[in-house]
């Protein structure tokens, strides 16, 4: 199996190029440390999962941090390092007293939501963030193509390039069944139990960062808002709403997500609104960056065919498709959806300066939404399908 990433290039690129520390963040089990073992075998490795490791670190003297870097060494990873009690403070000290290394540090949420109150690496740090895989990494990675792409946002400077059907050496629509039901989680690859592997994420993994840090007071709580959050997939979020049936306030709504999105479980889209008139312009929808961990949420691995809730969950693998290109290929597109209070809907509206794109993601090709375009004549729309979207 072949396992590349679309980080590959920039993660070696500024190793080479910048003296800066290198902080990958990304949710648990997206696949920071394989990623970097295999890019940097040579490089000295220290997880502060290791309570050895972890004492060290906690005691922020460079002298004792010597212990951790044999002599010779030019590169340090250090895992993991988001469970010191002040990760930013240990990663300034190495920077500084250890200037001769390039150091390179993995975090989850909990790595930039410490580091709001602790010590600044203003100037010190460059992020980057790992999401579960692309589409296009899913693909290589089983040998079904040979080089990564990105699918859909290649084609939005010229969308003459969206036929309604697209002829591929494999077979798209088993393909697409498996990711809906399972979505891309490295470890999901060659699983022997995808479903197991899912619903243990979900129930011991996802909360683990916030409940450590000790923010979210009422953990029945915040599952039940998540799994109202996963059966509302694409929709818009209603706060008040979501409080009344949850029994809880609407400020605790409000931070249990932002929580949420901190933690690369969902993100949000906001609506595009310039015109104005009959405009949604308040509410966000919400989305999974990975739909196997939203269907195991919902205890819902069911095939395609025989559920409901099938063209939603292809919305959301489209989306959030073009939300990880869009970072990890530097696009610069800003993502929002489009409605009306009449009902005219545009699904993911990707707007860069003068440039306005519309996409319409639907189960076959129909007609596109000629209230968009009557609204912003200049702007382009095109329909996503699953016979296309690759």
């Amino acid at each position: 199996m072949i396992t590349i990433r679309h980080l590959d290039a920039a993660i070696t690129t500024h190793v080479r190029t910048f003296k800066e520390v290198l902080i990958l963040l990304g949710a648990r089990q997206v696949g920071k440390t394989t990623m970097l073992t295999r890019l940097f075998p040579q490089a000295q490795y220290a997880t502060v999962d290791n309570e050895h490791v972890r004492s060290i670190l906690d005691r922020y003297d460079i002298s004792a941090y010597r212990e951790l870097v044999p002599r010779g060494t030019t590169m340090l990873i250090l895992d993991e390092v988001h469970l010191l009690k002040d990760p930013g403070r240990a990663v300034k000290i190495l920077y500084d007293q250890l200037p001769e290394i390039r150091l390179i540090v993995t975090g989850s949420s909990a790595f930039w939501i410490k580091n709001r109150t602790t010590e600044s690496l203003a100037g010190r740090k460059i992020e980057y963030h790992l999401f579960p895989l692309t589409m296009s990494e899913y693909l290589v990675q089983t040998g079904s193509a040979q080089q990564l792409y990105y699918p859909i946002l290649r084609h939005t400077g010229d969308h003459a390039k969206f036929p309604s059907e697209r002829i591929y050496p494999f077979d798209l629509s088993a393909i697409t069944q498996s990711v809906m039901r399972y979505g891309l989680y490295p470890a999901t690859v060659g699983h022997s139990n995808k479903e197991l592997y899912l619903t243990n994420l979900a129930e011991s993994v996802v909360f683990r960062d916030l409940l450590e840090l000790s923010l979210i007071e009422n953990r029945s709580a915040a599952r039940n808002l998540l799994k109202l959050l996963a059966f509302q997939t694409g929709n818009l979020v209603n706060f008040s709403e979501l409080a009344e049936k949850l029994s809880i306030d609407v400020k605790t709504v409000r931070r249990y997500l932002t929580l949420f999105e901190q933690s690369s479980i969902v993100f949000t889209l906001p609506p595009y609104m310039k015109s104005g008139r009959k405009e949604i312009g308040k509410m966000a929808k919400v989305y999974f960056f990975d739909v196997g961990l939203r269907n195991a949420i919902i205890g819902n691995f069911n095939p395609m065919n025989s559920r409901p809730d099938s063209g939603a969950l292809f919305e959301n693998l489209v989306v959030s498709e073009c939300y990880k290109a869009n970072v990890y290929g530097h696009f610069g597109y800003q993502l929002h959806f489009w409605r009306t209070t009449d009902g005219s809907e545009v699904d993911l509206v990707l707007s860069k300066g003068d440039t306005l794109i519309g996409l319409e993601v639907k189960s076959s090709s129909r007609r596109t939404n000629q209230a968009f375009l009557n609204r912003y004549p200049t702007a382009t729309l095109s329909t996503i399908t699953p016979n296309n979207y690759l």
